[in-house]
């Protein structure tokens, strides 16, 4: 069956040292350990972030992986702690058109196995409308954005603009998330990656629901990373809260929040067969599409074998492995 994996992550190459181009820090960068070896990801002070192999930033690696793998296409996406969303606004402007470039000439490169999502400037929504546009113009198919913009809930109005330049230019929208909350608190066992991320997710599900945007722009196509986090196991709660709590549950958006179930999409990186089966019921075979979080060890290791190992018939599976993915990006098995 034809295979889109909508939830893979690259860096380029090369990364300038943002740092000396705009007067101060808290950027990444990579140190390339030897030909072959790999590169570790780095912030401009010499904090060590993550040890990272050839296939994070070389698509020739990738695609080898793909093969392998049986996976037809890639959808690309920056490694969220490239965002820079703490940078002035034509700073964060300046990282991402560098990113997005990255990303456009891999795709143009090789456009059989990639798709390309770009990353925006959030902290200014204008420039971020602009950078959407310009994403489109490069042939990019939509854009990652985080959970949350610097303690900004995606609910917030200032961000209603590129909700609505996505619509206009057909730009889907990956929500993934970042900085997770909590972690302060939870220094030990890795909690930030298997607490804080979970909720992280649903917090951004909550407040597009809550916030009306789904009523607002019903032909927005968004797809939330990780199954959507916490947020199908605990819909019966946030449901429940908008039913007793209409006065801090229904401000912005009157309807019982499982009206918005079907609106989005979920990729399938939820690691658990009994999970995957009721997302599937939840929010319906054409919302579910295959995410594995390649490269990095959160991720699906073969892409696709939870699918394969669910009960599912050949024609959901035919919808998890590609047709949602398809119908997210808006394009045709035929474009590739």
């Amino acid at each position: 069956m034809f295979t889109i994996d909508i939830h893979t992550h690259i860096l380029p190459p090369e990364i300038p040292k943002f740092k000396d181009l705009f007067g101060y820090g808290g950027f990444i960068e990579l140190c390339h350990r030897g030909a072959g070896c790999g590169a570790d990801m780095i912030d401009d002070s010499g904090k060590f972030f993550r040890r990272v192999d050839r296939k994070t930033y070389d698509p020739k690696t990738r695609i080898v992986d793909l093969d392998e793998s049986g996976v037809d296409v890639q959808v690309l996406s920056t490694v969220p702690v490239m965002f820079s969303y703490f940078a002035k606004p034509k700073d964060g402007e300046y990282v991402a058109q560098f990113l997005n470039d990255h990303i456009g000439e891999v795709v143009e490169t090789h456009p059989k196995r990639f798709v390309g999502l770009g990353t925006l400037p959030m902290q200014s929504p204008p420039l971020a409308v602009k950078e959407l546009k310009r994403c489109h113009s490069i042939g990019l198919k939509g854009v990652q954005i985080g959970t949350h913009i610097q303690g900004k809930n995606l609910s917030d109005k200032e961000f209603f603009p590129l909700y609505e330049a996505s619509e206009d230019w057909g730009m889907a929208l990956f929500i993934h998330p970042w900085q997770m909350m909590g972690t302060e608190t939870m220094p030990s066992y890795w909690l930030p990656w298997l607490v804080g991320m979970p909720a992280e997710t649903s917090r951004a599900v909550c407040s597009m629901i809550f916030g009306g945007v789904f009523e607002s722009f019903p032909k927005l196509r968004v797809a939330f990373a990780h199954g959507g986090g916490s947020f199908p196991a605990t819909v019966g709660r946030i449901e429940h809260g908008h039913r007793v709590r209409p006065d801090l549950c229904a401000v912005d958006n009157p309807f019982n929040p499982r009206k918005s179930l079907g609106r989005f999409y979920l990729d399938s990186l939820v690691h658990d067969e009994a999970m995957l089966r009721y997302i599937v019921d939840l929010v319906g075979v054409e919302k579910v599409a295959l995410g594995t979080d390649y490269p990095f060890p959160l991720g699906e290791a073969r892409p696709g074998e939870l699918i394969e190992r669910c009960p599912f018939d050949d024609e959901q599976r035919a919808w998890l492995l590609g047709k949602s993915a398809l119908s997210w990006l808006n394009m045709k098995e035929s474009d590739f």
